[in-house]
């Protein structure tokens, strides 16, 4: 070693340089900002955003550059494009988003796929090291335990899946078996609306189980009968978890429908 080398310089063996400047396109400084401003609820679910021509005066940049990042964003389901009327907010009480996390589609094309739910449960209970480790609480914090049903819409009705939904207590509060029963749109619009909590993104994981006793009670089949578990943690702008949920499949007349692009 140099001994004139003052410590962090190249003659001083093991110094670790400096990193190297990231650099990030300006399309994606501004996409970054729009969903930081998203995230602060600058723009609610399903309300119109200023226009391009708008923001890029705002921002100081380009037109074509807020189209980018507004591209992407629709891309990634924050936005929705509307032909002649603007660019909104994207809501899970919109029609083409509602379902957008369920991926259980019937064997049978010409069904409809749509699933009546059926409440088992809503309380209050305290986080078990799993589910406080999954949405980052500490155990023994506050959540709300959902137990529901879903089931074909004909006649006779058949049970499909039997979810279990752990939500942070603190995010929740009010939520109520009596909210969930009287809401008629998706659970994550109830969420929109209700409790300015908006699912942007889900990590999901698929296993195969067999039924125990409870289980193929439920869900009307024999204990020990194959299942698909899914396990999905779905999250809020700033990659915050926000509920925990397990689903057990019946698959003898559906089957789990995943696109890859």
């Amino acid at each position: 070693m140099d001994p004139r080398a003052e410590p962090g310089e190249p003659g001083e063996r093991g110094a670790a340089a400096p990193p190297a400047p990231t650099f990030s396109p300006l399309y994606r400084q501004i996409k970054a900002l729009l969903l930081s401003r998203l995230q602060a609820g600058e723009w609610k679910p399903g309300e119109a955003i200023a226009s391009e021509l708008e923001l890029a005066a705002r921002l100081k940049v380009s037109q074509g550059t807020v189209r980018k990042a507004i591209d992407e964003l629709a891309q990634e389901n924050h936005l929705v494009r509307r032909q002649g009327k603007g660019t909104f907010v994207a809501t899970h009480a919109e029609e083409r988003t509602q379902y957008r996390f369920l991926r259980l589609t019937p064997d049978d094309e010409r069904a409809t796929g749509r699933l009546r739910r059926r409440l088992l449960e809503c309380r209050r209970a305290r986080a078990g090291a799993e589910v406080a480790r999954a949405l980052g609480l500490r155990s023994g914090d506050a959540v709300v335990q959902v137990g529901r049903l879903l089931l074909t819409a004909g006649e006779p009705e058949q049970p499909v899946v039997l979810d279990e939904i752990w939500l942070p207590g603190t995010l929740f509060k009010g939520l109520s078996a009596e909210k969930l029963a009287s809401w008629r749109g998706p659970m994550y619009g109830l969420f929109e609306a209700e409790f300015d909590v908006r699912m942007v993104r889900a990590e999901e994981r698929i296993r195969a189980v067999a039924a125990g006793a409870r289980e193929a009670r439920l869900l009307a089949v024999p204990e020990h009968a194959p299942l698909l578990l899914v396990e999905r943690l779905s999250y809020t702008y700033g990659k915050r978890p926000v509920e925990l949920r397990r689903g057990l499949y019946r698959t003898e007349q559906f089957h789990y429908r995943n696109e890859l692009t």
